[in-house]
């Protein structure tokens, strides 16, 4: 991450203004920079346990950051891909793109819809998009555990409800650690509940155990 530092500042600065330039914020209006930067967290914190090489630094890092751009900033794949392009190898361009390309849901009226078995079938089988899509949702639910209004309350329990099958779903138990869903991130995540989970453990249900 010290060798690279000023690609990864650049990847933020670009995908910050991306989402800035469509007026997307986040939460009570937050810029929409500070999700991303929440994602990013995580990939610093955890990428260690998933990165296969030194040339995957980078895309790794541009996932992160460009996570939404086409489902949420109006960007297509070769958009993407041309981003890419002009920052990293034609490689680490294709990685990055296709992480970004399985990160972003499909087309549908509901939450369900919108990750359904297709939408998981992709990130599974995609370097990378586990993880990445883990540290998406431990920001999101970190955001939803800090305030105490009646949206984050509610995204509590809708985080909290489809934890066991959102783990599922991510995880294709693969021995290439591209595709780890570290226990540790888990774990992490499971601290912003642990309240409501002492409860459920005191019932058996311990799905954070299991990863």
């Amino acid at each position: 991450m010290e060798r690279y530092a000023d690609k990864i500042e650049a990847f933020r600065q670009s995908a910050h203004a991306l989402h800035q330039s469509v007026n997307q914020t986040y939460g009570d209006e937050l810029p929409y920079g500070y999700h991303l930067d929440m994602v990013v967290n995580g990939i610093r914190d955890f990428g260690h346990l998933v990165c296969a090489g030194e040339e995957d630094v980078l895309p790794l890092f541009f996932g992160g950051y460009y996570h939404d751009s086409i489902e949420d900033a109006r960007l297509t794949y070769n958009d993407v891909l041309k981003v890419a392009r002009e920052m990293m190898t034609e490689e680490q361009a294709l990685m990055a793109t296709e992480l970004v390309y399985a990160l972003t849901n499909d087309k549908g009226r509901t939450r369900a819809e919108r990750a359904g078995e297709r939408y998981y079938k992709g990130i599974r089988e995609t370097p990378y998009a586990p993880f990445v899509k883990l540290c998406d949702r431990l920001a999101n639910i970190t955001y939803s555990c800090s305030g105490v209004d009646g949206n984050n309350l509610h995204m509590k329990e809708v985080y909290k409800h489809e934890m066991p099958h959102f783990l599922a779903s991510i995880n294709p138990h693969s021995d290439d650690q591209r595709f780890n869903v570290p226990q540790e991130t888990v774990l992490k995540l499971a601290e912003c509940l642990i309240d409501d989970l002492e409860r459920e453990e005191q019932n058996g249900k311990v799905w954070w155990h299991e990863y």
